[in-house]
């Protein structure tokens, strides 16, 4: 119900568009021209659907839910128009206007099953045709082969289940046509299109291999490495390593490439895919070469050479060329020479034969390349009288073969050989020779560049076609679903928009309750944890404090000093019990802390009486039960300075503790000591005091910034040197009032 409200949304947004992509323009082409037409009852101007347009040696198309038409026709064709609900029809095209075609009504006939069958059948044999005539014509003439494409598009029917299946094995055969033809851009959008309609891994690995002919290593690395994930065949798992290895070589990342060619290579091995192995040999020695690996790349490519003489003289002949390329790289020119004569031998076997001919496959395997190589291995040796037979053989062979560019290479390469001998007017000759040479090239590539252009020029207008057809098809899709949805909302559309409106209004309060309800819970979690945090800091006293207290009470009672040794337990137990019964809470008033903070000095100046004396001052305008503070908040910075700083000091030293007002809902709190100061001290402590000291001090760290946090930047701590010399240490802690 959404689906087709939303669609008609965008039908009233967007009818302006549609109405002016409906609009006709006349293309006038010197060959073909697109015709479009409508079929529809006369009396009641009814449009009819999936009446067979033909051309008579051109193609069918069929009538849309609106009895619209588009088919690519000439002047003088003739349309044949038939449905089993009226006679057929027959009208020559005189022009390129559109055709509007009105035929006898006769309502009260039906179309049998036998007649519905018959007709599926007979689109399916249509589409059957196009696709084998598509790909047994697409080596030979890439246009003939689209324009069959374009007629089984044509064929397929948006009702049809199969409609899916059957333009993903069209456009996989259109992606085909352009890969052959050199076209890998037009080959990877086509396969794309293919996977869009139906996925499968061989059309996967075909995208990858248009990729690397396109040189987007990048692309096709990904390809390749998605297709890992899928469930494979061991030949295809060959063509992705390979995929793979050339997808890293092209990236120059050999040494993952040499990974990737290898594992290839093991399971054709295994596989006993002879052909297979050869190749990847090769392409191993290639990569081992690019990376000065010389002798593994020889041991790679002798191998494959082995192999290859086992096979057909054509795979024999096509690997000693790629030995031959190889050994001419590292300037191993006896080797060169050899495998290229043994190269000849095999392509002239191959000729007498009359086998296909190599230079179909691959323009190195002939008798006049072979011969200008070895040539020009003599000519680096300098052996020059050895050179000169091959050349005037190399020339005389592209001459019959009329092959330019070999001819052009080697009438150069024998200039250049003479004129090294000294015969000047030989080199003299040969270079004119070279001259004319080069205009007949020139003519010749001239030609060339023209008929690819036309060739590039065609393929694109076949692609425009097909693209503008399937277009039209989903235009047409989306406008029959649009005039449906039309008609079904006119018959209800007060109802349904009474409940969209109700349920959207539901919709958005359930989701503003539940954004609430999160938020609530969200704030409540992390209120929660924050307490736990707290809770947990608090219950961490200074186990070092406890222990040294103890320790002392015992020191005094081994004196025999049992009155001091009362007094200080007394002090000590009344501490501990203020400190246990204000566990619990997150803040006290100040004048508890105050209190408390004056029994923990008095405590540790018992022990240190001979190390430091302590004042506590506290401004009389300050209302100690109007402030809250955190319990035990000060305790850690006051232990800080008389034992880290006061108890090194050789004279005796002084603690400052002082409350002051600041502002009127500010106090500072000062805790100031003339100790040795923070540098000093660090140098004097052990690593346990480090890691204790740290400890303690990040946890009055933790306990300020979850306090600020929970309210809001209660407490404020600055830390600092008392004096110039880096001796001495002032704690300053902002305290502010509840608001």
């Amino acid at each position: 119900m959404m689906k087709k409200i939303v669609l008609i949304l965008l039908f009233l947004c967007f009818l302006p568009v549609l109405v002016l992509g409906q609009q006709e323009t006349r293309v006038k082409r010197s060959e073909s021209m697109s015709i479009k037409g409508s079929v529809k009852e006369k009396s009641t101007r009814k449009a009819i659907r999936d009446v067979a347009i033909t051309v008579v040696g051109k193609g069918a198309v069929s009538t849309d839910a609106f009895g619209n038409f588009k088919i690519e026709a000439r002047v003088g064709d003739e349309l044949i128009v038939t449905h089993d609900s009226f006679n057929t029809v027959r009208y020559t095209i005189k022009d390129g206007q559109r055709i509007d075609i009105e035929v006898q009504d006769i309502p009260e006939k039906k179309l049998s099953k036998s007649s519905i069958y018959s007709k599926k059948r007979e689109s399916e044999s249509i589409y059957r045709k196009n696709l084998e005539s598509a790909k047994s014509t697409l080596k030979k003439d890439a246009a003939t082969s689209i324009e069959h494409i374009t007629s089984a598009l044509e064929t397929i029917r948006d009702d049809d289940p199969s409609s899916a299946n059957k333009k993903a094995v069209l456009f996989e055969t259109l992606a085909d046509i352009y890969r052959y033809w050199k076209q890998p851009d037009l080959a990877e959008s086509n396969y794309l299109i293919s996977l869009k309609n139906k996925y499968t891994v061989d059309v996967k690995i075909k995208l990858g291999y248009a990729q690397l002919e396109d040189k987007n290593y990048q692309s096709a690395l990904l390809t390749f490495d998605q297709l890992q994930k899928s469930r494979i065949s061991s030949s295809q798992k060959i063509m992705i390593y390979e995929g793979l290895g050339d997808s890293y070589k092209g990236l120059q990342n050999y040494s993952k490439a040499t990974i990737n060619y290898n594992k290839a290579l093991s399971i054709s091995q295994r596989k006993k895919l002879d052909d297979k192995v050869i190749f990847l040999n090769s392409k191993l020695a290639g990569v081992l070469q690019q990376e000065g690996n010389i002798k593994d790349a020889e041991l790679y490519l002798d191998n494959s050479v082995q192999l290859a003489q086992q096979k057909s003289k054509k795979i024999s002949a096509r690997q000693r060329t790629v030995a031959a390329d190889f050994y001419n790289k590292s300037n191993s020119y006896e080797k060169e020479i050899q495998l290229r004569k043994e190269a000849i031998e095999d392509i002239e076997e191959l000729e007498e034969a009359q086998d296909a001919p190599p230079e179909a496959e691959d323009n190195s395997l002939t008798t006049q390349v072979q011969n200008y190589k070895i040539a020009r291995a003599f000519a680096a040796q300098e052996a020059y009288d050895e050179a000169i037979p091959y050349l005037e053989e190399s020339i005389k062979e592209a001459a019959s073969k009329n092959d330019l560019i070999v001819q052009k290479d080697a009438t150069r390469k024998l200039g250049e050989v003479y004129r090294e001998k000294g015969e000047l007017k030989k080199a003299s000759k040969a270079f004119e020779e070279y001259e004319v040479i080069i205009d007949k090239l020139y003519i010749q590539k001239d030609q060339e560049i023209s008929q690819a252009a036309r060739f590039g020029r065609e393929l694109s207008q076949r692609a425009n076609r097909i693209t503008t057809l399937e277009k039209d098809r989903e235009l047409n899709e989306v406008r029959y679903e649009l005039a449906f949805a039309s008609q079904e909302l006119i018959n209800q559309q007060s109802l349904r928009q009474q409940i969209i409106i109700y349920f959207l209004i539901g919709l958005t309060l359930l989701l503003l309750l539940a954004a609430y309800l999160m938020y609530r819970n969200m704030k409540q979690q992390r209120y929660a944890n924050n307490l736990l945090a707290l809770k947990s800091l608090r219950s961490q006293m200074n186990p070092h404090f406890i222990f040294n207290a103890l320790n002392s009470v015992n020191t005094f009672i081994a004196t025999s000093d049992e009155r001091t040794a009362n007094r200080y337990l007394t002090d000590f137990s009344l501490l501990m019990r203020a400190v246990l019964e204000n566990s619990e809470e997150d803040f006290i008033p100040l004048e508890k802390e105050i209190e408390l903070l004056k029994i923990y000095v008095q405590l540790e100046h018992f022990r240190f009486q001979d190390k430091f004396e302590y004042k506590v001052e506290v401004d009389p305008e300050i209302d100690v039960e109007a402030y809250m503070i955190p319990p035990m908040l000060l305790q850690p910075y006051v232990e800080n300075a008389v034992w880290h700083g006061l108890r090194y000091k050789k004279e005796k030293g002084l603690l400052s503790i002082r409350f002051e007002k600041i502002a009127h809902d500010s106090i500072v709190i000062t805790i100031a000591d003339d100790g040795i100061g923070r540098k000093k001290s660090k140098e004097l402590k052990t690593q346990n005091q480090k890691s204790q000291n740290s400890k303690g001090m990040g946890n009055i760290k933790k306990r300020i910034a979850i306090l600020n946090k929970m309210y809001k930047d209660k407490v404020d701590v600055v830390v600092s040197d008392l004096y110039d010399n880096t001796e001495g240490t002032q704690v300053k802690l902002i305290l502010k009032k509840d608001k």
